[in-house]
């Protein structure tokens, strides 16, 4: 098929090979010889009149003009996926489907268990592709490298659609024989005190550093930076540190590591967990059903941390 003399077969090989600035890579992906990529690449260096990749070193790198299409082009295959290729229906005991979701490592420890458990119940076919939230995730939402993004509301993209799963607390925890364990924390305390915290890998401000800096105009003397929110109760194991985290995430490891609650002596509200999704694909079937599925754990989630920690 082609298009103002564009064959448009060449806008996936295209988009291959901006993503993964090799030929070899973009081959194995889509299953053709590094011989049949060469020749895609040269009729569309042809056609835009610019090399898009350059040979660097050992490495290609693409040009101005090819950086200029990686998002059209990525957004042109996103409706075609989104509009011809949707199926009209979904049965998720009968699909082949696998959906990739961005989710935090606490948010699969908590949360994700119920949508596995509910998915099995409904007999489900389905798989599920967890990835690691790196950089800025909502942009890989946005090429299409995922199905659905979890993340904090003051994280999500403001071109894409989005609602509100559940609400945050956040306390704090130590280790029950540290100096901390024994007395009231307060705000004082927790200033003079060493923290264990988790630096989002983008180097952006989390939820408690932000309302600590912005709200009362103080920092953290941080001890340990990790970038797994889970490993944090493990390392307070033994020191006098403090990890300020999610509220449902401590009263699972208080039940198993030897660690406290204690409240946190600032107030710094609550944070909203939400689910995001490209606008090309409110009408998809799939995700509409995963959405609903992801609900239902909530749902669960919080029953079931109602009669363990009552």
């Amino acid at each position: 098929m082609r298009f103002k003399n564009l064959d448009l077969n060449l806008l996936v090989v295209l988009d291959t090979l901006l993503k993964q600035q090799s030929v070899t890579k973009t081959a194995e992906q889509l299953m053709l010889s590094p011989s049949a990529v060469s020749s895609s690449l040269s009729r569309l260096r042809d056609y835009f009149g610019d090399e898009l990749l350059s040979q660097v070193g050992r490495k290609m790198e693409i040009t101005p003009r090819a950086e200029s299409l990686q998002d059209p082009v990525r957004d042109i295959l996103s409706r075609i996926d989104s509009t011809i290729l949707l199926q009209p229906v979904f049965e998720p005991h009968k699909t082949d489907r696998t959906f990739s979701i961005f989710v935090s490592d606490y948010t699969q420890l908590v949360l994700f268990p119920h949508l596995l458990a509910l998915a099995e119940e409904q007999s489900s076919t389905a798989r599920f592709n967890f990835l690691r939230q790196i950089n800025t995730p909502h942009k890989d939402l946005e090429r299409g490298e995922a199905d659905l993004l979890i993340i904090p509301e003051e994280f999500v993209s403001p071109y894409n659609p989005y609602e509100n799963l559940f609400t945050e607390d956040f306390v704090c925890l130590v280790w029950d024989q540290s100096k901390f364990a024994q007395q009231p924390l307060t705000q004082e305390i927790y200033l003079d005190a060493r923290h264990i915290v988790m630096c989002l890998a983008d180097d952006r401000k989390d939820h408690i550093e932000l309302v600590l800096t912005k709200k009362y105009d103080v920092q953290r003397d941080v001890a340990v930076t990790s970038y797994s929110l889970t490993s944090l109760p493990a390392l307070l194991i033994g020191t006098n540190n403090i990890a300020t985290i999610h509220a449902r995430l401590a009263k699972k490891m208080v039940g198993v590591l030897p660690l406290e609650i204690k409240p946190l002596p600032f107030d710094i509200g609550t944070m909203r967990q939400s689910i995001q999704w490209h606008q090309y694909r409110s009408k998809d079937p799939g995700l509409i059903w995963l959405r609903e599925l992801l609900k239902s754990a909530t749902k669960r989630m919080d029953n079931d941390t109602d009669k363990l920690f009552r």
